[in-house]
């Protein structure tokens, strides 16, 4: 009997995931004291950090939270962060755990009015290059001024309703059947080769998408976390951000958009894939259907979601409260109106984002890690040790580069920090340390892209329902991300080292930007210490 047990609860460690996944946890759960006790935290923390990574990277075979999670509580056990500051770093990211649980759950109460607006844009656009510059600009354009994860679960959303709608007619079902999209046992012999074209297709859009995201997030104070703490910091109001930032962010821009034009032509690692006739034959019979039983209820659903919807870009873009708050808003307003008042037909809304919003309270544990260690700190020292450009462009290369493995909020933050103490402790300028904040905002959006970890709105989507439907795996991601980060990575570190200071000064000279004032530095300083 006791045999029969441990057997069993051998086989239920880490559920369906592959036997050399669990053996290589298990591996770390028991290496991780060992070094702790043998090379010392600093070491050990690294070594989590990569370990972290490695569960990010075999999402598909286990979702990350179990496996991660483990690590994150063996962490704290050993004393590498503790849980105060764990909580310290949930605190202090509140506002995305927020927007997580209502924004995305809002999102999902207007998928009707989403797939509507989508497929008569994906069936009308036939040009495919035509179509991905479309949604790589309407991305960038949404999040300088919205937020990265609102539109990322846009996305998200519009590619399950896109994909379902396919999978359920290829499986030999109507519009209005029950059917697990997940599964392909149903799919007819005749459907196989379009659902994998489709997939391809699906994962290049999506990826273009969400490079965009990150395109607009890096050009406004608003657009991700760190740009507003980095605006506070250096005193700049909204224009003169975007003034400070576009020097590098505009060309930057379009580079994203030659390349998006370069991979579709070029038809590399899934992009310039077409959607197959088929496909396309099934949507449009699929819009025509809901324009057919388009009723005056579905009609007045549809002007409600509408409504809603200019009320969330206005109070978005306004910031008329927390994004998490109006996301909270946009789903009183829909499901009041619209007749959505069953516990049960609002637990559905919730069920996409809350693995993810526990999966980011895991990683702020890493992250913690990270703080309490300050396996940061003898980074930001050598790169201190430097100055005038070369400075500047180690600045931007060394947050890129920590960017790609860990949270660009939690770096941008360490930096910015540290930089302004070597301002105000006279080791810099300030005509330094405003440009070194351009390095650490650029270098913390643009080549964090290279992988999920860097950004929420990559990680959201890799942990997503969608990615296991269109077979986009961590290891995909980063080989599709490519691309743009070697392009645009570089782009900005050459426009950051050769022309940043040329470029602030015809600013300057345009009356564009500001100089800081004696008084205004006397206020800054006082208020630092």
């Amino acid at each position: 009997m006791s045999k029969t047990i441990s057997h069993s609860a051998v086989r239920n460690f880490l559920g369906q995931s592959p036997e050399w996944y669990k053996l290589s946890i298990i591996a770390f759960l028991i290496l991780n004291p060992i070094l702790l006790a043998t090379v010392g935290p600093f070491v050990t923390g690294w070594i989590l950090i990569l370990e972290f990574i490695f569960t990010l990277a075999m999402a598909l075979k286990c979702y990350p939270l179990q496996a991660g999670g483990l690590l994150a509580i063996e962490a704290v056990i050993m004393g590498l962060t503790s849980p105060y500051s764990v909580f310290h770093e949930v605190l202090a990211n509140f506002e995305v755990i927020l927007l997580l649980i209502f924004m995305v759950a809002g999102i999902y109460f207007m998928k009707q009015l989403l797939m509507f607006m989508f497929t008569h844009l994906l069936l009308n656009v036939k040009s495919k290059v035509a179509l991905s510059l479309l949604f790589m600009a309407t991305s960038a354009i949404l999040s300088a001024f919205l937020d990265a994860l609102t539109v990322t679960a846009v996305i998200i959303s519009v590619g399950v309703g896109f994909y379902s709608i396919y999978h359920k007619v290829a499986s030999g079902k109507h519009y209005h059947h029950s059917h697990d999209h997940s599964n392909d046992d149903h799919v007819e012999e005749v459907h196989h080769e379009d659902l994998v074209g489709f997939r391809k297709f699906l994962r290049g859009l999506l990826m273009h998408a969400l490079v965009g995201t990150a395109l607009g997030g890096v050009s406004t104070m608003v657009g991700e976390p760190q740009n507003l703490l980095i605006a506070e910091e250096t005193s700049w109001q909204f224009m003169e951000f975007v003034f400070r930032m576009s020097p590098i962010t505009l060309p930057v821009f379009f580079a994203g958009l030659i390349t998006c034009v370069l991979l579709e032509k070029i038809k590399i690692l899934d992009y310039g894939s077409e959607l197959p006739l088929p496909v396309r034959h099934i949507l449009e019979d699929y819009s025509a259907h809901e324009a057919e039983k388009q009723t005056a209820n579905i009609k007045a659903k549809l002007i409600v979601q509408a409504l809603v919807g200019i009320w969330l870009v206005v109070a978005l873009a306004l910031h008329l409260a927390e994004v998490g708050l109006i996301g909270l808003s946009v789903i009183i307003l829909i499901t009041s109106f619209n007749g959505i008042i069953e516990e049960h037909q609002l637990g559905h809304a919730f069920e996409e984002a809350l693995p993810f919003t526990a999966l980011l309270v895991v990683f702020f544990a890493v992250v913690a890690v990270i703080h309490d260690q300050d396996l940061f700190g003898p980074i930001i020292q050598y790169v201190l040790s430097f100055e005038g450009s070369t400075q500047i462009g180690l600045f931007y290369i060394a947050n890129g580069l920590l960017s790609m493995i860990s949270d660009n909020v939690f770096v941008a933050t360490v930096y910015i920090t540290e930089v302004k103490d070597a301002w105000v402790a006279g080791q810099i300028t300030r005509e330094q340390f405003e440009m070194i904040a351009v390095a650490i905002n650029t270098g913390t959006n643009i080549p964090s892209i290279a992988t999920p970890n860097g950004q929420a709105a990559f990680l959201f989507l890799l942990t997503s329902t969608i990615a296991p439907l269109i077979r986009l795996s961590y290891g995909k991601m980063v080989l599709m991300a490519l691309p743009y980060t070697l392009i645009l990575s570089t782009v900005g570190f050459i426009l950051i080292y050769f022309t940043l200071p040329d470029m602030t000064n015809v600013l300057y000279d345009a009356g564009l930007i500001h100089q800081f004032t004696g008084e205004a530095a006397d206020a800054a300083s006082s208020s630092t210490h």
